[in-house]
């Protein structure tokens, strides 16, 4: 490529990530925790698409010396355009229930209101329930949002994609559901449960890893929500 289609691509792919960094789009890739990182970069990649056109300008037309690139090295705009013109799905269920759960014993836990109803994330609960024993879950009425997953025999789990960094590193956090579950579930339908702590556990088929019950009172399918993933509760 010559210096002006180079130019070119990296200002078009310095937009893309800018866009991507402005919008909710980045959460297909990375953690929400990235956007200033994502933000910089695609500034610094139309900042140099900037200098490569001034260099250029400045150097002005020239005989080329050396035989021009085969057009294969156009394949390289490829990943640009799908970035463009393709947002991934979220990892979803087939990818829950073929890696093992990454629940891990947190820290610390946040302090819960004294009174009411509480909302938690899938990993909250879970870690809550395994490590914590539900001391500050007991007697309360719970609501959860998650999505399904079944194994192979059927057993019905709600998970949250935890990320590290980025969905490359992405593992679930599961929980297995009992009570008043729907008689027809679909794989990556997202619920929001209402129901209560139980202390019942099962162990994952993958891994072994822990996974605590919730016992559901009552089900409704939800939106896909904005960010998908979990990073407080990913272990």
């Amino acid at each position: 490529m010559n210096h002006q289609a180079q130019a070119a691509l990296l200002f078009l792919l310095g937009a893309t990530v800018l866009h991507a960094g402005l919008t909710d789009l980045h959460l297909r890739y990375v953690k929400a925790g990235l956007r200033p990182l994502l933000l910089l970069s695609g500034a610094v990649l139309i900042a140099t698409a900037a200098a490569t056109v001034r260099y250029t300008w400045r150097r002005g037309p020239r005989t080329e010396e050396a035989h021009r690139e085969p057009r294969v090295s156009w394949l390289l705009t490829l990943p640009l355009f799908a970035l463009i013109l393709v947002a991934p799905p979220a990892l979803g269920s087939y990818s829950a229930t073929h890696t093992g759960t990454a629940l891990q014993e947190p820290l610390g836990y946040p302090e819960l209101p004294e009174r009411g109803p509480l909302r938690l994330g899938v990993g909250e609960y879970a870690a809550r329930a395994v490590y914590d024993h539900g001391r500050h879950l007991r007697g309360r009425p719970i609501g959860i949002t998650g999505f399904v997953a079944l194994d192979d025999d059927g057993t019905p789990y709600l998970v949250r994609m935890g990320l590290n960094c980025c969905a490359a590193d992405a593992q679930p956090v599961k929980i297995a559901l009992t009570g008043a579950i729907p008689p027809v579930l679909q794989p990556d339908t997202w619920l929001e449960v209402t129901g209560r702590y139980t202390p019942r556990r099962t162990e994952d088929p993958v891994n072994d890893g822990p996974v605590p019950y919730f016992e559901v009172t009552r089900a409704e399918p939800v939106p896909v929500p904005q960010d998908p993933y979990d990073e407080a509760w990913s272990g």
